[in-house]
């Protein structure tokens, strides 16, 4: 696989100051190959872990790069993301603890493509909105004053090219598309965002939507605070891993031999996936490397040019995405989701 073009982003091991970073997702796929490039490079690494058994399985993978004399050091905070209780626990603990992060990087993703019914967080919010959307807005929300303490802050934001509906990836199947929110008002126990009927894709498709307003409307807010500092989204492209971990391990799990067809064709014959390493790489680089505009928002996408040939590259994002009203929309009813959830909101630098 070539990647054509390239911006310095890539390089994780680039010269420079060792950061703190706060990285969901880490315990898998391409979290887990930035945690690996990360630790290596030296730098200071927070993973929240679902329980204490991730923490360890994920202990014994990274222990020996901390353990080198270049390694950085690890922690593995207890933080389901599919639990808001959870994720205020955990939150509270780095906020007494009160280290600065340089770098927040909401990674995390679930998708379980072929569900018929929907499957339901703690607080009964569907699960790919919950961990996707409402956890990753609950720790930027509640962390954010650790990061604006941080050395050259930035926020990076993983997202994906589906929640455009012109892409390739989009077109297929349902749209993203949020509609009026009447599921996000409605609280628990609806199956979608739109208030509409539960269809898995497009709940994730919606979650990757919803990754591009939420950052967007954090930049806004901050620009307007005069606390302007990079936002940086991205789409990895397709990441199929060989083996049984990875992202799309639950949507494996719901359909076995369409998932191993579905990989068949676009990895091995059509080569229009990325790997795990590399995708990993450009997600450390993102955490690490200077970015081209040291303010403001930013949508990085590794766009297929033809079989075997990926462009990491500066991006539009879609007419939804750059909807300001629904942006702010978003931001306000999933606060007020999270607090009625018991995320405590009340110190929140955003002043929303």
């Amino acid at each position: 696989m070539t990647a054509d073009g390239d911006q310095k982003v890539e390089d994780n091991a680039a010269p420079g100051p060792l950061r703190h970073v706060l990285l969901t997702g880490g315990n898998s796929g391409i979290g887990l190959q930035a945690a690996i490039g990360l630790l290596a490079a030296g730098h200071r690494l927070t993973v929240p872990c679902r329980d204490a058994a991730s923490a360890d399985r994920l202990g014994q993978i990274l222990a020996p790069l901390a353990e080198q004399p270049l390694g950085g050091r690890l922690a593995t905070p207890i933080c389901d993301l599919g639990d808001l209780a959870s994720i205020e626990r955990c939150a509270a603990d780095l906020l007494t603890a009160g280290e600065p992060i340089d770098s927040l990087v909401l990674n995390a993703g679930l998708q379980y493509s072929g569900a018929s019914e929907p499957r339901w967080s703690v607080q009964g919010f569907e699960l790919t909105i919950a961990v996707n959307h409402l956890a990753h807005q609950a720790l930027l929300q509640r962390l954010l004053p650790l990061l604006l303490q941080g050395t050259a802050p930035r926020l990076v934001v993983t997202s994906s090219e589906v929640h455009d509906p012109t892409t390739a990836g989009g077109k297929v199947g349902q749209p993203a598309g949020l509609g009026d929110l009447a599921g996000l008002r409605q609280g628990p126990g609806a199956a979608m965002l739109n208030g509409g009927l539960f269809n898995a894709e497009k709940a994730y498709k919606d979650s990757k939507l919803c990754n591009l307003l939420m950052a967007r409307e954090l930049d806004r807010q901050l620009r307007q605070q005069g606390q302007a500092l990079p936002v940086l989204a991205w789409s990895p492209g397709l990441v199929i891993p060989r083996g049984n971990g990875g992202f799309f391990r639950y949507s494996r799990s719901q359909n076995p031999f369409g998932q191993a067809l579905f990989a068949l064709i676009a990895r091995d014959l059509l080569l229009l996936t990325e790997t795990p390493q590399r995708a990993g790489s450009l997600l450390a680089g993102l955490a690490n490397s200077s970015p081209l505009d040291p303010d403001g928002f930013q949508y990085w996408s590794n766009r297929v040019l033809g079989p075997g040939r990926l462009r990491f590259e500066l991006s539009e994002i879609s007419l939804e995405a750059s909807n300001d009203e629904l942006a702010g929309e978003l931001w306000s009813l999933s606060a007020q989701a999270l607090a009625n959830s018991g995320i405590d909101l009340s110190n929140d630098e955003t002043g929303q």
